[in-house]
């Protein structure tokens, strides 16, 4: 898919550090409970640490103790990317930001205690945030 977004890899890995570019470009994963925004509770928006494209109210952020951020849903509609990942013998669905390509983590269907049921497991590195 073509992406608002589009910069060269050697582009992306001079602005992104070792484990953002993993994450964001190689569809990595920070270990869990490690990353800073897993406690953030401040009221703001999480952006895409690629492109800075706004992503998550803090609003719809719960602690759903996975060990990664999570929220109840995106911003709006087609501010993500859903597409279906068969990685590591499972089949899950990858979150990825719709203006940059970057993999943000998977979404799951397992958060019955919100108003979506769903649960947006991010990975910190893929976010940045801004407080109001």
């Amino acid at each position: 898919m073509k992406y608002p977004v589009h910069k060269t890899d050697e582009q992306w890995r001079s602005e992104l550090n070792e484990i953002e570019y993993q994450v964001l470009r190689l569809a990595g994963t920070e270990r869990p409970f490690t990353g800073e925004l897993l406690d953030e509770h401040r009221d703001g928006v999480f952006r895409c640490r690629g492109c800075g494209e706004e992503l998550f109210e803090s609003e719809t952020k719960f602690d759903s103790r996975s060990g990664w951020p999570s929220f109840y849903q995106p911003m709006a509609d087609g501010k993500v990317e859903l597409i279906e990942d068969h990685s590591h013998g499972m089949i899950r669905t990858e979150v990825r930001c719709a203006n940059c390509g970057g993999h943000l983590g998977h979404v799951f269907d397992d958060a019955p205690q919100t108003p979506t049921g769903e649960r947006f497991c991010i990975n910190s590195v893929s976010l940045d945030f801004k407080a109001r």
